[in-house]
């Protein structure tokens, strides 16, 4: 069946209105979602109130559940662990005006998986931030809080260069000291191939662990210097940096020598592929293992903004993390 032909003057004029109708659509399906969860605090309010009183317990809730069935079996979603889920949700932020706000800008599938995963206000509040932030879905924040990201932010940034301190302040906020690719499945005897051709296989997961600012330029991306070719592994573009953001994949301990790699590179990068609207280019050796003292000192002179990290093919253990943590903030 032949497409309609559409008149080239009228094209920017349909287009606008299918974003006008777009628009609407999501529009309305925010207002349902705030809804929603505007009735499932209330009740989590109300039934969280009479428990307060020692009015009800869990059994009055299962028969409030099986009047609510009775009374309209069209209803869903009303069971009484769902009740008393509601009540534990409206218990959990009740105190905390600022996350009573954010969590009507998620759906209830995700709201549960938070105030039911997270032990404490500032790890709700980091999920909740995040979830608006990146727009993940249930199976991203899921992995996310699997893989401990709270407590990896948390814990320490990456090691960086005094000109990355110098030209991007907030380098914390984008990038992280240890990366999780439980996602590749790759034993301990892997190599860098191995590794880049996991991480590109599994490029939606890559940038789900990095951040969805990133936009992926190219594989083995090819410098000409001279009349000799370099590849550099991995090439993104960073959204809000405005910057290009080149990964060197090193699957052994860091060595000194791979921040001279790093900087050429960079140097070739901003010569010649980075535009003249463009912040300087990023480098990120990505290493199996690293002494900090030894990354310190080989970052201590170097002039490119550049940034060591690690990275493990298996999810961390969540309670050494939280310990971790716990110790950092006493």
């Amino acid at each position: 069946m032949n497409e309609m032909k559409i008149d080239k003057k009228h094209k920017e004029d349909f287009i606008n209105i299918l974003k006008m109708i777009k628009n609407s659509q999501n529009n309305a399906l925010k207002s349902v979602n705030i809804q929603l969860i505007n009735l499932y605090w209330n009740i989590g309010e109300y039934i969280d109130e009479k428990v307060e009183k020692s009015d009800w317990g869990q059994s009055v809730v299962k028969q409030l559940s099986n009047y609510l069935n009775k009374k309209d079996p069209t209803l869903k979603g009303f069971s009484d662990k769902n009740l008393w889920r509601m009540k534990q949700f409206y218990s959990t932020y009740k105190n905390y005006p600022k996350l009573s706000a954010l969590l009507r800008e998620i759906t209830w599938t995700h709201n549960l998986s938070i105030f039911s995963r997270c032990k404490t206000v500032e790890e709700r509040e980091f999920y909740l931030n995040l979830c608006i932030k990146e727009k993940l879905s249930y199976r991203e924040l899921d992995r996310q809080i699997s893989s401990s990201l709270f407590e990896r932010t948390m814990i320490s940034g990456p090691k960086i260069s005094p000109m990355t301190k110098e030209i991007y302040p907030n380098t914390n906020e984008h990038f992280k000291e240890d990366y999780v690719f439980e996602f590749l499945g790759l034993n301990n005897n892997h190599n860098e191939d191995d590794l880049q051709k996991g991480l590109i296989n599994n490029l939606k997961n890559f940038i789900l662990e990095i951040g969805k600012d990133f936009s992926f330029v190219g594989e083995k991306f090819r410098l000409q210097v001279g009349n000799s070719d370099f590849y550099i592994d991995l090439l993104f573009f960073h959204r809000q940096l405005q910057c290009l953001v080149a990964f060197e994949l090193k699957t052994e301990k860091f060595h000194p020598e791979h921040i001279g790699q790093l900087n050429f590179y960079l140097e070739a990068l901003d010569r010649d592929v980075k535009n003249d609207n463009e912040n300087p280019s990023i480098g990120i050796l990505l290493c199996k293992s690293k002494d900090d003292t030894v990354v310190e000192y080989a970052l201590s002179r170097t002039l490119s903004p550049s940034m060591v990290s690690q990275y493990q093919t298996k999810l961390p253990d969540k309670n050494i993390l939280q310990e971790k943590f716990e110790e950092l903030l006493d």
